[in-house]
């Protein structure tokens, strides 16, 4: 007989993977080290006309389905109504059938509205629209209680460093329970691929900073100057999002002439670009280790592949793709130059290539410190790899590679206030994957020391890692 579609079960093989998830995962809270989620709508504890609001807005992964679709863009990202968005994105789903998508969207419609043995289709998506709007209208539906609601006890945005964290300052100072921080994401500041571009943002750090940035020392020191400003505002955690780390020695004088000739509008080839990229990567390094943050380096990712769209709608659109470049010598020089003087912080490193999986799950072990459990983690399965294949293909590699157990879970890594149930569905295959090598007697049946495992995964371990709870 087959299965209910998304029963209490949903993903759980075995007796024994259900006994660990509903015993032991399903009660943990969530620790969101990491996601995208507009802070300023936390602050004003913003309610939603509507569920193309909330749900629609600035996903990509949506976009690209419907767009697959054959959808049209302006039911995407152009000017037909929230109402007619949704249509097509209703009409969409059916197709997403084996995509995450799937799941995603009936996981979310079932924990927060409520919505169970209905699938979003055309025929129900109207039905469910008006439903969901009408809810979302009201204050138990507010941003702050969908976050009470999923039990979040921390979620850290991502931040440029000219940001002043307004919103930030004021949720400390309202006392809303769930800590939202900020993290710092220097990207535009390290990355002189646009010449013009990075010019122009150095003049605004320039400004936020209050520090003339005339030369590389400068520039470091306003970076230091925002990150102490981050700090005060509760910030422990960087960021990186790039597509290869340089690998290569270069002299202090040589950085000094790459960044002059970028100051002057001088033209500077592409290795040099990522010469100063990588030694902006280690001045910051050593001041993330002084002040105790967690760096994260996401890797990777080949960007705006489609100009066309890139002219039209700019970056972050869903016009990215998986890169094949190189990444394990040059994120082992990376870390061993940080290493060398004993100034390497803790580090989370993902890939977006599947190919590099046991990969990263070995190189974790190059620089552990032997005091802190843990410190170089291999990072849940990203984008494109945040998928059930994708999921277990990296808890694989690092239980075959590494310490699974030490391994510090899930993020969202997203922009919308209803992925949430993504540590549902992360936490679901971490229990199958558990309970069937307990079934398989290839770990012991010991629910108290697997059961210990998975709490700690799915929260203890980034809670004790981070340090900020």
């Amino acid at each position: 007989m087959p299965r209910h579609f998304m029963d209490e079960d949903f993903l759980l093989e075995t007796e024994t993977s259900k006994k660990l998830y509903h015993d032991h995962a399903a009660q943990m809270p969530i620790y969101d080290y990491h996601c995208h989620l507009p802070t300023e709508q936390i602050a004003e504890d913003k309610t939603f006309d509507n569920l193309t609001q909330i749900w629609l807005y600035g996903d990509h992964y949506k976009w690209r389905a419907m767009r697959a679709n054959g959808v049209d863009e302006k039911f995407c990202t152009g000017d037909a109504s929230d109402q007619e968005k949704f249509r097509q994105w209703a009409r969409t789903v059916p197709y997403t059938i084996r995509n995450p998508l799937y799941h995603w969207t009936h996981l979310e419609l079932k924990r927060y509205f409520g919505i169970e043995g209905r699938l979003l289709n055309p025929q129900t998506g109207e039905e469910i629209y008006q439903e969901c709007s009408e809810k979302l209208k009201t204050p138990e539906f507010s941003v702050k209680n969908l976050m009470r609601k999923m039990k979040v006890k921390i979620a850290c945005t991502t931040n440029d460093p000219l940001e002043d964290l307004a919103s930030h300052k004021a949720l400390a100072e309202d006392g809303f329970e769930i800590k939202v921080l900020p993290t710092f994401r220097p990207d535009k500041a390290i990355s002189a691929l646009n010449s013009k571009a990075y010019n122009d943002y150095l003049d605004r750090l320039s400004q936020t900073a209050d520090i003339d940035i005339k030369d590389y020392a400068s520039l470091v020191q306003a970076l230091k100057q925002r990150i102490e400003y981050f700090h005060s505002c509760g910030c422990r955690i960087s960021d990186y999002g790039i597509d290869i780390v340089y690998t290569g020695e270069f002299r202090d004088k040589d950085i000094e002439k790459i960044f002059s000739d970028i100051r002057s509008n001088k033209e500077v080839d592409f290795a040099d670009v990522k010469k100063l990229e990588l030694a902006l990567m280690i001045a910051c390094g050593r001041i993330y280790a002084e002040k105790d943050w967690t760096q994260q380096i996401h890797l990777g990712t080949m960007r705006d592949t489609n100009t066309r769209m890139f002219e039209k709608l700019g970056s972050d659109t869903g016009f990215d793709t998986i890169s094949d470049l190189e990444v394990g010598r040059p994120l082992a020089f990376l870390f061993d130059k940080l290493d060398q003087t004993g100034q390497l912080p803790r580090t989370i490193i993902y890939n977006l290539n599947p190919r590099d999986n046991e990969l990263m799950a070995a190189m974790t072990g190059n620089f552990m410190d032997g005091k802190t459990p843990g410190k170089i983690q291999f990072g849940s399965g990203w984008w494109f790899l945040d998928q059930k294949k994708g999921m277990e293909d990296q808890m694989n590699a690092l239980s075959a590679l590494g310490l699974l157990s030490r391994f510090i879970g899930m993020l969202t890594d997203s922009r919308s206030f209803l992925s949430y149930p993504r540590h549902e569905y992360f936490r679901r295959i971490l229990c199958n994957l558990l309970g069937r090598d307990i079934e398989n007697g290839q770990i012991p049946n010991d629910l108290g020391l697997v059961g210990g495992v998975v709490k700690d995964i799915c929260y203890n371990n980034a809670k004790n890692y981070f340090n900020i709870l």
